[in-house]
């Protein structure tokens, strides 16, 4: 077997409707921060070493995937905070969890997840390492 040439994920893009209001949902949501970078004020969410991207589907910077769309995305982030902790304060601020937490396999073994929808309609899964 070949030694892995990729270590770890730097960044990656969501395309959302508006970045603004997709970056207000991930900072009161998930306590993420706001940069803005480059000449034209773009927008990322960073969250320790990690950041999203967010591109305007209506205006993807370039270059982009074949098929830049609002609510593509379905990913998975983990948390310091219990997901049954996150699920109640997600139920509190009207955010609806459509599953867990339920038990998954995770990129270095098992972790516990719920899933919730972004404004865009992007699938967001919140897992803690079990």
């Amino acid at each position: 077997m070949t030694e892995p040439v990729i270590k770890s994920i730097d960044h990656f893009v969501l395309y959302v409707a508006d970045p603004e209001a997709t970056a207000q949902f991930y900072v009161q949501h998930l306590g993420m921060a706001v940069e803005r970078f480059g000449p034209d004020g773009r927008i990322a969410l960073r969250f320790g070493a990690h950041k999203i991207n967010l591109h305007a589907a209506a205006r993807p910077f370039q270059p982009h995937s074949d098929n830049p769309a609002a609510g593509a995305g379905d990913f998975c982030l983990l948390s310091g905070v219990p997901v049954d902790v996150l699920k109640q304060r997600l139920d509190a601020a009207g955010v609806v969890v459509e599953s867990g937490p339920v038990p998954r396999t995770g990129a270095e073994g098992p972790i516990s997840s719920i899933y919730f929808r972004d404004p865009d309609g992007n699938l967001v899964e919140v897992s803690n390492r079990v």
